[in-house]
């Protein structure tokens, strides 16, 4: 791979280390150990690790929601500490986080006036972004009418509509089935091909790791370390043709074979915390 400008660079994670509770009491959990990672402006990285490996702990680093124990960040050039870059980050989780006594297009206006936008912008946004996941017309819809798979398409839209630069997805799609999930991926695929969005993005599943990232960090079990960085090499937007190529099947092999000791190490530590760093 060619040499990154520091122009570049969306996010730069320098030694990061997070500990939460005090060193060397029983209930002090060491989540992240000496992490470091540049993510270069309109990429897709997946962070794909075992379950409590801090994934999730990276994101809401970078976010600013947590200050980490050691080490540096740096989001668009400007440090994070502790302080959400509102201007340049947005969020989609895995749990919707529409308010449900108000319809969509009003949850976006909440989103848009909480980040300081003119009002006279609002609905052309949030309509604009709604367009783009197919969700226009349930705009004046409430949450509870919409399907599991529909409230993810607004959060997504809600992300959209801000028009930050960074896109931070927290296993977004965990809760929906498997054909959803693809609609969904695909539908990622052509929002980065068509915004130039940076997006950092956690998962469990091999298959979307592959399908949707330009770069995969396979992490390993708790403490998280970055275990090795996998290049995909595929163009957005992504056919779901590219699943049946030789090389999705590969790449998915690769990540499955990185993570499996990784995987039964944090099944180990399930069994015995007792015989593992806490």
């Amino acid at each position: 791979m060619s040499a990154t400008s520091p122009n570049d660079i969306a996010i730069s994670i320098r030694n990061i280390t997070q500990r939460f509770g005090e060193e060397g009491a029983p209930d002090s959990v060491l989540a992240l150990d000496d992490v470091s990672l540049d993510i270069r402006k309109g990429e897709f990285v997946c962070l794909l690790g075992p379950s409590g490996c801090g994934k999730s702990t990276i994101l809401n680093i970078v976010g600013g929601l947590f200050r980490p124990t050691s080490g540096t960040t740096l989001v668009e050039g400007r440090s994070v500490e502790g302080t959400p870059h509102t201007d340049q980050i947005a969020f989609v989780f895995q749990e919707s986080t529409l308010f449900p006594w108000y319809t969509v297009i009003e949850n976006f206006r909440i989103a848009m006036k909480f980040r300081g936008m003119a009002a006279s912008e609002w609905d052309d946004r949030a309509m604009k972004a709604l367009k783009a996941v197919g969700m226009a017309s349930f705009a004046r819809h409430y949450p509870d009418q919409l399907s599991v798979g529909m409230r993810q398409r607004v959060n997504m839209a809600r992300g959209i509509c801000v028009e930050t630069p960074i896109l931070l997805m927290d296993e977004p799609f965990a809760a929906l089935d498997e054909q959803t999930r693809m609609v969904l991926g695909e539908d990622l695929s052509q929002l980065l091909a068509a915004t130039g969005k940076t997006i950092v993005f956690v998962t469990h599943s091999l298959a979307e790791a592959v399908f949707l990232s330009d770069r995969i960090a396979v992490m390993t079990a708790r403490p998280g370390k970055i275990k090795t960085i996998i290049d995909v090499n595929e163009a957005h937007p992504r056919s779901p043709d590219f699943m049946l190529e030789p090389r999705f099947s590969e790449l998915r092999n690769q990540c499955y074979a990185l993570l499996r000791d990784e995987i039964r190490a944090t099944m180990a530590a399930q069994r015995d915390p007792a015989g593992v760093e806490a």
